[in-house]
């Protein structure tokens, strides 16, 4: 708390912001083809600025010039040591402008501006560092080939990648894209969401004063049929890494299918269950990790912890905890540090959340109330596992509360889901946290505490919640580079023996 400044201090910088408001092709910023588009503020409703919108013809002339900059070599056939000394420059610039992109991001998206300061702006930091320093330290192999032959594996940059990126963590997705990618030695284009725009272009623009060249990273404003569309489609696209709903996931496997087979990688929804069996200990502290997993980001979070499946002999005692945690979750201004949640991203995204409120037959036992974009932290008791409430991914700040009675009926009802991204299991007992786990499918599963693990563990889901790869760790490089092999052979020609 003591880095962050006052709600008067925050205000100051917003006023003072020079908001990009054109499109980043080919090292500097253009305008569109398609006119232009209000970024709105969604705390107040007011236009921040207008941005330039992009259509299909400036999707075809960033993909040209992304392979021309891909082709002539003037980041891929740099040596990896080189590329991880532009990433670092871009994480200090990153790092000397960090109050700046935590207010846009704060104003753009309606987070609050204590997780932007505390969480977004250093995780995003943190990951492209992390993996500028791993471009000069992911090592090729060589396969068991006998002594007549040497085969290498050796891994290549995939090309030119379209990252398409989601509303509830701009900045953040973008640095899980551009880092990975951009390591690797690729050309990237990136489509923000069109709410949310502004952090991108700014990171761009940085990353061209670090040294990237023209053409290598570039930022395309406008809407999934206007960018996204023809991005998938392209012939000269090699890749796309997607992060967003499951349904606009499909399109893109769809667009794969009738363009070039590009690559595609998915990360989706999530409908996680927290389960909390009755031998957990410390009830305090996994209170607090259910909130926390609730409600973080208004709940806008593919990872929240959504259900909580509690064994009946603990529902009572936790549920007085999280009651009783909840009263420090304020809503409000997103620009005050003093607030937990700020502002839902749109006007039709906060209606859909406040269709959740009124349930038949079921009362919320905290919160439920709503104001405009706010909608306070709100938990249901008594949900069925057929019930909407458990089965639906509503991506706001709702809670529901299963009752079992076992360990092998809370597994099932967790397995109960389209959706298998992240789990989070409390028990003091060893055996059964590593059993739930396991029986768990999910793609992140943590124990008696939430979280999505660190940059250097694979983040990605099962079954509807991801396709193709995983986001973080070195397994985040392999779905930005093709692996070839090359075989060499030993044999004299002329003899035909063996070099001796």
């Amino acid at each position: 708390m003591s880095d962050l400044l006052t709600h008067a201090e925050y205000a100051a910088i917003a006023d003072s912001i020079n908001f990009p408001r054109a499109a980043f092709i080919d090292g500097k910023y253009r305008k569109g083809s398609g006119g232009m588009m209000p970024t709105i503020n969604p705390a107040t409703g007011e236009t921040i600025a207008e941005i330039a919108v992009c259509n299909a013809k400036d999707v075809d002339f960033a993909v040209g010039k992304a392979r021309e900059a891909f082709d002539q070599g003037r980041w891929a056939a740099l040596h990896p040591s080189a590329r991880k000394d532009v990433l670092i420059r871009l994480c200090k610039l990153i790092t000397r402008n960090r109050r700046e992109l935590a207010v846009m991001e704060c104003l753009d998206s309606g987070k609050p501006i204590r997780d932007c300061e505390m969480i977004d702006i250093p995780e995003a930091i943190h990951c492209i560092k992390w993996h500028a320093e791993a471009a000069d330290k992911l090592y090729d192999q060589t396969a068991p080939s006998g002594d007549d032959a040497i085969a290498m594996i050796v891994r290549e940059p995939v090309g030119v990648v379209g990252a398409v990126l989601p509303w509830n963590f701009p900045l953040l997705m973008l640095a899980w894209k551009i880092g990975p990618a951009l390591a690797a030695g690729n050309s990237v284009i990136v489509k923000p969401a069109e709410q949310t725009s502004l952090t991108a272009l700014r990171v761009a623009e940085l990353a061209s004063e670090a040294g990237v060249p023209r053409g290598v990273l570039q930022v395309l404003p406008g809407d999934g049929p206007s960018v996204g569309e023809p991005l998938g489609m392209h012939p000269d696209v090699d890749m796309v890494s997607f992060t967003g709903s499951t349904e606009t996931g499909r399109r893109f496997l769809r667009y794969s299918a009738d363009s070039n087979l590009k690559k595609i990688v998915l990360e989706c929804g999530g409908k996680n269950p927290a389960v909390v069996l009755e031998d957990a200990e410390n009830l305090d502290s996994v209170a607090e990790h259910i909130v926390n997993a609730a409600f973080w980001n208004m709940g806008e979070n593919c990872s929240a912890c959504s259900r909580l499946i509690v064994h009946k002999a603990v529902r009572e005692p936790l549920m007085e905890r999280i009651v009783a945690r909840l009263r420090d979750w304020k809503t409000g201004d997103p620009l005050d540090p003093a607030n937990h949640l700020g502002a839902l991203i749109d006007g039709e995204h906060a209606k859909k959340v406040t269709g959740y409120l009124k349930q038949k037959g079921k009362k919320p036992i905290a919160g439920g109330k709503a104001r405009g974009a706010f909608v306070e932290p709100t938990v249901f008791d008594g949900v069925k596992s057929g019930d909407a409430l458990a089965t639906e991914e509503i991506f706001g700040p709702i809670l529901s509360v299963i009752e079992v009675a076992s360990l092998e009926e809370a597994i099932t009802v967790a397995n109960d889901t389209d959706y298998g991204l992240t789990a989070s299991v409390f028990t003091a007992n060893a055996r059964r946290a590593i059993r739930a786990a396991r029986a768990i499918r999910a793609g992140t599963v943590t124990i008696n505490c939430y979280g999505e693990g660190d940059m250097a563990t694979p983040f990605g889901g099962y079954k509807q919640s991801g396709f193709g790869g995983r986001d973080n760790g070195v397994h985040a490089h392999d779905q930005y580079t093709e692996l070839k092999t090359i075989w060499i052979d030993l044999n004299d020609p002329a003899s035909g023996d063996n070099v001796g």
